[in-house]
């Protein structure tokens, strides 16, 4: 499959990573605002052929697939154009600013017969498929910790006056929309929307969350959700169950699982893992779209759709508005 690519940033190096590792993928075309960053990325790239208009690269005949992994705040837009041209899209966390952009979204993989799925790596690993297998041994289930907090080296430039992307509003960023959603979406994925949300956050300056945390409510449980952008924490995830606890090394991107029963036994539920963790994704996509199948059964609309809904939530309750937010007309 032939694939475009958004973004020239150090995620898109890391997804080229894993894509090695896929037989049927091949990169064919870049588009960078510059021309300078496309001829440098595409040296190190394979050399693709390098777009600075993403028109002429949609319409160039050289991709069936776009990669979409510019700032949150123009995937919406970037996405709707490739498909309305009949690209299939494979677009970054979070796939859109808000719900009315994602709804946007979805129509126009309907309206035009493509495939649309949000890369989200951590549910479509072979890890986080042994966890969902092994939630009903842990009893019922009263507690989920989630956590990704990580020290940005962009926060440095941020204290020094310089506010580069992750931390600029304009861009729909921020803590809750970098790493919270890794949080967010794997619980939806496994448990539903949540029945109530509750959100605190530190608000820098420059008017996104710097650190936060979620009280998710649901029926007989409770999730609890840390991120954060401006602090480092090395807390495993939890799932906590009246029988056994299931602790996972990294919500974001697990990898070892291990069981905890109450009488001191532990089990390692870590499935092999042969490839590099963004290689599933890619896998997911390229099967959809060779199948003819429209979504993810894993990283379905839905389950897309709902984790923006409780970010919206979060970010109402924070204080916490892009410009996106704004309706189209104004």
């Amino acid at each position: 499959m032939r694939f475009g690519i958004i973004g020239t940033n150090w995620i898109t190096d890391e997804f080229l990573k894993a894509a090695a590792e896929h037989g049927e993928f091949r990169l064919t075309a870049v588009y960078s605002r510059t021309e300078e960053k496309g001829r440098a990325f595409a040296a190190r790239s394979g050399d693709p052929a390098v777009f600075t208009d993403l028109g002429d690269m949609l319409d160039s005949g050289l991709v069936d697939a776009v990669y979409i992994a510019s700032p949150n705040a123009l995937h919406a837009a970037q996405a709707i154009a490739c498909m309305e041209r009949g690209k299939h899209v494979l677009c970054e966390k979070p796939v859109a600013s808000n719900v009315r952009e994602f709804d946007a979204m979805t129509a126009a993989a309907r309206a035009n017969g493509v495939v649309l799925m949000e890369a989200v790596k951590s549910t479509l690993m072979p890890t986080f498929a042994a966890i969902r297998e092994q939630l009903p041994a842990l009893g019922p289930l009263r507690r989920v910790f989630a956590n990704v907090s990580k020290y940005s080296s962009r926060y440095d430039a941020y204290k020094q006056g310089n506010v580069l992307n992750a931390f600029d509003p304009s861009l729909s960023n921020g803590s809750l929309m970098d790493l919270g959603i890794y949080c967010l979406y794997p619980l939806v994925a496994l448990f539903g929307p949540p029945q109530r949300v509750s959100a605190n956050a530190y608000m820098l300056a420059s008017g996104v969350d710097g650190e936060g945390s979620l009280l998710l409510s649901y029926p007989e449980m409770e999730a609890i959700v840390a991120h954060s952008k401006i602090t480092d924490s090395y807390a495993p995830s939890e799932f906590q169950g009246e029988l056994a606890t299931l602790v996972v090394d990294h919500i974001n991107k697990p990898e070892r699982a291990v069981v905890h029963y109450r009488d001191g036994r532990t089990e390692d539920i870590t499935p092999p893992l042969p490839n590099r963790p963004m290689y599933y994704e890619l896998a997911e996509f390229i099967s959809l779209c060779a199948g003819g199948r429209p979504e993810s059964a894993v990283n379905t609309h839905a389950v897309s759709r709902a984790t923006l809904a409780v970010m919206d939530e979060a970010r109402r309750q924070i204080g916490l508005t892009f410009p996106a937010d704004r309706p189209a007309e104004d």
